[in-house]
């Protein structure tokens, strides 16, 4: 899988994307991450699964809510200051539909952490961005 933490930058497909994030001073690919997901006709595949977690972190924190995993991650944490991404009502939206694809059972991402012995960890990583996400 790539992976060495349950966060959402905790992998390499998510890693490489906060890199070409870098290239974009606005919410494209973002935007383009969750519809990767959201428009998937069976499967969800876990790199894009994991693209789509690492876009949602970043609304999390373009609404002033960061999570732990968001503000450990150098490379995002500078694009947000740079950018100041506007977030609208439709991304949240899309955010939390891409959440329930992602941890629904056509998702390959939620059967490899099944599989391994970090399950749960990953099962509140996904929690805590979705209550990020959320009106205080």
């Amino acid at each position: 899988m790539g992976a060495w933490a349950a966060d959402s930058f905790g992998n390499d497909d998510a890693a490489d994307w906060v890199c070409d994030l870098d290239d974009h001073s606005d919410l494209a690919l973002v935007r383009e991450a969750l519809a990767d997901v959201l428009g998937a006709e069976d499967y969800v595949e876990a790199p894009e699964a994991s693209k789509a977690l690492a876009a949602i972190e970043i609304i999390a924190a373009g609404l002033g809510r960061p999570t732990a995993a968001f503000t450990a991650d150098e490379d995002a944490v500078a694009w947000v200051a740079k950018v100041k991404p506007d977030i609208d009502a439709a991304l949240v939206k899309d955010a939390l539909k891409a959440i329930e694809r992602i941890l629904a059972d056509d998702s390959e991402l939620r059967e490899l952490w099944e599989e391994s012995d970090s399950a749960e960890e990953w099962l509140q990583e996904v929690a805590t961005l979705r209550a990020a996400l959320q009106p205080a």
